[in-house]
């Protein structure tokens, strides 16, 4: 049976386009706006970024770049073993943080019933999905203590296996479930995603028997949704995650050029890389659909943890990188917009603008008498958010400020592929624009080693010495 996304014209009415024309003089103004010259001067740039990244894919040091390809086999057996377990469970529960938690979010936010988790019939057989995504201890507890752990599968998420937040939420759950159900009946209530040859969640899998998936070396917490991290999750809520997959390889094939003026994701990594340069460091990204807001939260990680680095390639000091911000619309007009509208001219803002959404609905016609209501009748939700956002981009434009929209034909599997692609692919080559390693994160890494020190992790001691001896803090100063 042929499926959608292997027809060629179906796949071309669904593909995600970037309208950049708000960040362009004629439509802002000279003062903050940009011309193709602008642009063009960066050229060379990005030939050599794009080399340098094809280089590295090459090599197998961007092993995110191939998931379209490689994981097509494995997302067929991710899904197969979805299908035939999913029945014997009513939860489904990530045990992840940060780049092995939001991608989980993001996905089942845009593409399942926005009530997934109360809607039976939206579930169709599938189980609820939580992701916990903090070791916040009420958080937590409350969520483990409303669970029926036989009915409950965990997926534990880390690829080194000692990453503090998931394995502390493991070891708490695997406790319960062999408390409550017994030791011999862990291996049917995990599964494990992480490293294949290294890492001690790979030893406890083998251990204890856990169904185990793998994710790439070289395939980064933030880079990972479209691995095992954020497939398997997935496909046991019943999204289908080979059309995911399909919809990134589509994207790739789309931005397989250093052509700036063909491919988006390199436009508008030097749209926003001049911008930056030009002290408009805020991005905004301000999805008008309430099912991409995650996908709003995603891109925040993406951008902050890829691009915020104290040193660039070479080992100068550089201090580099935009500050992501999250709105939504039509929400943030009433709390975020004034200051974007007549604050300082240091954001751009990326709209994620829907055209055809997955329900309709049409506003009540009652009190057509009354003026200043009346305008509503006889229009259609849809049609309301999307002049919102139109009106909102205008407004944004004539007061000067930059701003850009990405465009989903509609949410589903296919376009949100293609965007997750767009996107890490726009962050890769902003790394290459900064002269900064866009894939490591040296800065959280420091706060990390504090925690292992003072929680007695070996080979931390230095660690707890230096969290002992900090500055002791001015009690005037705590009021």
């Amino acid at each position: 049976m042929t499926k959608r996304y292997e027809d060629a014209e179906w796949k071309e009415s669904m593909r995600v386009k970037l309208d950049v024309n708000n960040m362009f003089a004629d439509k802002v103004g000279e003062e903050h706006g940009y011309t193709r010259e602008d642009v063009d001067a960066l050229q060379d740039k990005v030939t050599a970024g794009h080399k340098n990244l094809l280089e590295a894919k090459e090599a197998g040091e961007l092993d995110w770049m191939k998931l379209p390809e490689t994981h097509k086999e494995i997302a067929q057996e991710i899904k197969e073993f979805a299908e035939e377990n999913r029945d014997k469970y009513d939860n489904f529960v990530v045990l992840g943080i940060g780049g092995s938690a939001l991608g989980n979010i993001a996905v089942q936010t845009a593409l399942n019933d926005p009530y997934y988790n109360l809607k039976e019939e939206a579930r169709d057989g599938c189980p609820r999905l939580f992701v916990p995504d903090n070791v916040d201890p009420t958080r937590l507890k409350s969520l483990l203590d409303e669970l029926d752990l036989e009915r409950t599968i965990f997926n534990v998420i880390s690829k080194s296996g000692t990453t503090a937040e998931p394995m502390s939420q493991f070891l708490t759950a695997r406790e319960k479930v062999a408390e409550e159900l017994g030791a011999d009946s862990v291996s049917d209530h995990f599964v494990a995603v992480t490293s294949k040859d290294s890492g001690k969640l790979i030893e406890i899998a083998e251990r204890e028997g856990i169904k185990t998936y793998y994710v790439p070396d070289t395939v980064g917490g933030r880079f990972s949704v479209l691995s095992p991290v954020g497939l398997v999750s997935s496909a046991f809520v019943g999204i289908d995650i080979e059309e995911l997959l399909a919809g990134a390889g589509y994207m790739a094939d789309l931005c397989d050029t250093d052509d700036l003026w063909s491919n988006p994701a390199y436009l508008n990594s030097v749209l926003q890389y001049l911008a930056d340069q030009d002290g408009k460091p805020m991005s905004v990204m301000m999805p008008y659909a309430h099912v991409l807001k995650d996908v709003a939260d995603w891109y925040r990680q993406l951008w902050a943890e890829s691009l915020g680095k104290e040193f660039d390639k070479e080992g100068n000091v550089v201090n580099v990188g935009p500050t992501p911000i999250k709105a939504l619309g039509a929400t943030d007009q009433h709390s975020q917009a004034q200051l974007y509208m007549e604050g300082p001219y240091d954001k751009v803002v990326i709209f994620l603008e829907v055209e055809n959404f997955r329900g309709n609905l049409e506003i009540g016609t009652a009190y057509e008498d009354i003026d200043g209501i009346s305008y509503l009748c006889g229009h259609s939700f849809d049609e309301l958010i999307t002049t919102e956002k139109k009106a909102t981009e205008l407004a944004l434009t004539k007061n000067n400020r930059l701003n850009c929209t990405v465009k989903f034909p509609e949410v589903n599997a296919f376009t949100l592929g293609q965007f997750i692609f767009l996107f890490e692919l726009q962050t890769a080559m902003s790394g290459e624009l900064y002269n900064i390693n866009a894939f490591n994160q040296p800065g959280v890494e420091l706060g990390k080693n504090y925690a292992y020190g003072v929680l007695g992790r070996d080979g931390y001691a230095d660690m707890k010495e230096e969290f002992d001896s900090r500055p002791e803090k001015d009690e005037d100063l705590i009021l």
